[in-house]
């Protein structure tokens, strides 16, 4: 085992590095991040949303958890299996083509039910999206562009998500100074997002189909099975899936709802609050990304394996504070400063989950993996609007931002738990 694991590394040092690669990693994250965005975008027009159809907080918070995220991913897994078995550049095409004409009839959807089905099918081509993107990468470039890489895409992925809340508020504006005389606004925003689509499709066209790389050279990707590795790797799956499912259900408690959450405590502003929550996303995401590359660095000599876990470790306890800041905050900046150092210190226990990934699955089961991790976090992550819309109506009286304290606050500390003894298992192993 040690042999074949040697001559993996040997392979996949020895791969070179080329620009038709570095396009390709670049063109998926631009993709990735425009198909994100619509996430902020819905995050800026939930007020509207809202409004437009008479719906309460719980059910605002089921739209962002259980349609954008938890039937969005549950579906994405067939689509990968489709994935580690055909081109991935035409299941890449078809998924953005999906994308745009979802999203244009979401915002022409005539009642909640219907607007619903939409936004939980658009969720569906992002969630397949980033397990088929994930299992390219380290056939597109070196060994030792394989992290760089992984962290480039998540940057660019994370910048069109802070777009959506950055430009949310502006596209809204527009669109109601241009949309026809009883149209609402917010639906002529998403059938403008939509149109992002086709310059995508036309990129789309000249992005490198690697083939898989198959270190052995056995023909494994027609026959491997999910079930063994998992047997193989339960004890650490398991306690990964607590740390990271902890910290989904935390981040995804504040972020989808904290524009409705500060407009209605503080009486904001929508568009500079959603300038405030854009910047936010963007300089976390991409500072937490700088900092989890250089952390991995200098801890990796030190501690091995078990460096990443106790990065996870340390942002979920160091984010605890900030909830509970966020939850009695005094103002609109304060309640902005908690959500930035909260997500600061999320993104970066959060920066290297791929990576943990790809280091322990087989090149021919990656998509898989990624698309059935993605649901299962996806149904963590379904937890935290839900349970932060559900408690603001029937426990804290319409006061999101404290709602949003009582369900992370929980989740962190599990995932502080989880992380830990995943750390001390893998410094435990020879």
């Amino acid at each position: 085992m040690v042999a074949i694991a040697n001559t993996r590394q040997l392979i996949e040092a020895d791969r070179p590095t080329t620009p038709a690669g570095l396009w390709a990693v670049a063109f998926l994250g631009i993709t990735a991040g425009t198909q994100m965005s619509d996430r902020g975008l819905q995050s800026i027009l939930s007020p509207a949303i809202q409004a437009s159809f008479g719906v309460s907080d719980a059910v605002i918070g089921a739209l962002h958890g259980i349609a954008g995220i938890l039937v969005a991913s549950a579906l994405a897994v067939p689509l990968a299996r489709l994935a580690d078995r055909h081109s991935r550049k035409s299941i890449l095409l078809g998924l953005i083509m999906l994308w745009g004409l979802l999203t244009a009839l979401s915002g022409l959807a005539p009642n909640f039910a219907l607007f619903f089905v939409g936004r939980a099918a658009s969720g569906i081509t992002e969630f397949a999206m980033i397990p088929v993107v994930y299992s390219l990468i380290p056939d597109l470039v070196g060994e030792r562009h394989r992290v760089p890489s992984n962290l480039v895409f998540a940057a660019l992925m994370a910048t069109g998500a802070s777009a959506g809340f950055y430009f949310g508020g502006n596209l809204l504006a527009f669109a109601g100074s241009v949309a026809p005389a009883g149209t609402e606004p917010w639906r002529l925003a998403l059938l403008c997002l939509s149109l992002l689509a086709l310059p995508l499709l036309g990129a789309g066209l000249f992005v490198q189909d690697p083939p898989r790389r198959d270190p052995n050279g056995n023909g494994a990707a027609a026959t491997a099975a999910l079930l063994p590795f998992f047997r193989a790797q339960r004890r650490r799956i398991l306690l990964f899936l607590g740390a990271a499912g902890g910290l989904a259900i935390a981040v995804q408690a504040v972020a989808p709802m904290a524009a409705l959450g500060l407009v209605r405590r503080y009486a904001a502003d929508l568009t500079p609050t959603g300038h405030a929550l854009g910047l936010i996303t963007l300089a976390t995401s991409l500072g937490s990304l700088a900092v989890a590359g250089l952390v991995d660095r200098l801890l990796q000599p030190r501690l091995g394996e078990a460096s990443r876990p106790v990065v996870m470790a340390a942002g979920a306890m160091l984010a605890v504070p900030c909830l509970v800041w966020l939850g009695s905050a005094g103002g609109e900046n304060q309640a902005l400063a908690a959500i930035a150092l909260f997500l600061a210190l999320t993104s970066t226990a959060n920066a290297l989950i791929p990576t943990i990934l790809q280091d322990i699955i087989p090149a021919e089961l990656r998509a898989r993996s990624f698309a059935i991790y993605s649901f299962v976090i996806a149904a963590f992550c379904a937890l935290g609007p839900l349970l932060t819309g559900s408690l603001s109506d029937r426990a804290v009286e319409g006061n999101l931002l404290l709602a949003m304290a009582l369900t992370g606050v929980p989740a962190l500390a599990i995932a502080a738990l989880s992380a830990g003894s995943m750390a001390r298992v893998r410094r435990a192993l020879p």
